[in-house]
């Protein structure tokens, strides 16, 4: 009986490759030491000969199988054992990366995504303990991540949002407005989840006010999803929805702002990716010139000043006269606790600076605003 398949080259996978279901009834089979052979296999799984054969050759060709035919018992076997069945094809490096990326979603525990990626990672490695070549446990040991000021959200909140989403449905809740007193009632058609500096916010089109806006999920109470569905407008991205905002902040102006750092700042901001529109210019002496485009200047007012005195605002005015009014008044209120008798003073203290020189200082200095679309 010639059941043998001609060797060949490893070619990237099909777009139509044999049901898994069926190569995985052929593994269980090879696995058991049952004699076997395409006859045998193509009655049990009720497909042609010429069908698992073909089946026979993608084990041993792309799935790196050990499947070999036997002339001496005219039957199929693994010329060595094998513990799992490689459902998926992943390097060394695919895994690592995948590693690294439930390792950063650690962060968000409590939302569906963070269970939904250590379940499917636990199912990819499961499958690869022979193939790899490193432990996860220890090479995790040497990658961390930490993010300041994490939004909170509440896990059953996010979850109907999220089906809300995903459904087309419209949603109801109470909202409070940051510095508000009492929460309002709300109807919502809701269009996406987007976790913009470290919090949840969904954007959506507000029914009672005719405008999409973004909100907090953290400011949200007794939220209901409604029977009525809508239809998203096509034009809508999120790409677009937030192409000008520094943060969750999505405002409605138009403001080329140009940010000259001095050589104290300039390789922490050259160094990171802050947002889409950002274009730098290296100076003289190590300084740096940091220029987007933005429609409000909450957040990145916000941003500059954790700068301290290592940023200068170039334009536009605007921004350069809100800068000197914050850092006058935050002067002023240096100044008059300074003269407060009934503050202790510790002569022998080191001063600290007022911004911090760390990586740390820099991003701390971008909180969340709401503005014209964000509430």
């Amino acid at each position: 009986m010639g059941e043998e398949i001609g060797m060949a080259e490893k070619r990237p996978l099909p777009s139509s490759r044999p049901p898994l279901a069926r190569m995985l009834r052929i593994h269980e089979i090879l696995h058991d030491g049952r004699e076997t052979n395409c006859t045998k296999l193509a009655a049990q799984l009720e497909v042609s000969t010429k069908t698992i054969m073909r089946d026979l050759a993608f084990m041993r060709d792309q799935l790196d199988l050990p499947t070999e035919y036997d002339p001496q018992t005219y039957s199929w076997r693994y010329t060595y054992p094998v513990k799992n069945f490689p459902t998926v094809q992943i390097s060394e490096g695919e895994l690592l990366a995948l590693l690294v990326a439930r390792k950063a979603l650690e962060q968000y525990q409590g939302t569906p995504y963070h269970d939904q990626l250590a379940h499917a990672f636990e199912k990819l490695s499961s499958g690869l303990n022979d193939q790899i070549s490193f432990s996860p446990t220890g090479t995790m040991g040497n990658v961390s991540f930490h993010q300041a000021g994490l939004g909170k959200s509440d896990l059953k909140l996010f979850e109907k949002l999220a089906r809300a989403v995903n459904e087309s449905k419209e949603v109801s809740f109470d909202y409070r407005k940051p510095q508000g007193a009492q929460a309002e009632a709300r109807r919502v058609q809701p269009y996406h989840l987007a976790n913009r500096e470290n919090a949840w916010y969904l954007v959506g089109f507000d029914l009672e006010r005719n405008a999409l806006r973004n909100f907090a999920l953290a400011r949200m109470k007794s939220l209901a999803i409604g029977e009525r569905k809508f239809v998203r407008p096509a034009d809508f991205s999120p790409e677009k929805h937030f192409g000008k905002a520094f943060g969750a902040f999505v405002g409605t102006g138009d403001f080329r702002v140009t940010v000259r750092f001095d050589a104290r700042a300039a390789d922490q901001v050259r160094e990171r990716f802050w947002h889409e529109s950002q274009e730098t210019i290296d100076l003289p002496d190590g300084r740096l010139e940091f220029t987007v485009q933005l429609g409000g200047l909450d957040e990145i007012l916000r941003w500059i000043l954790g700068w301290g005195d290592q940023a200068e605002v170039i334009a536009p005015e605007e921004l350069r006269r809100l800068v000197q009014t914050h850092a006058e008044a935050m002067s002023a209120r240096y100044r008059s606790r300074a003269d407060d008798p009934g503050v202790p003073r510790n002569s022998n203290r080191r001063r600290s600076s007022p911004v911090g020189k760390s990586d740390q200082a820099a991003v701390a200095g971008r909180p969340k605003t709401a503005g014209t679309s964000s509430e």
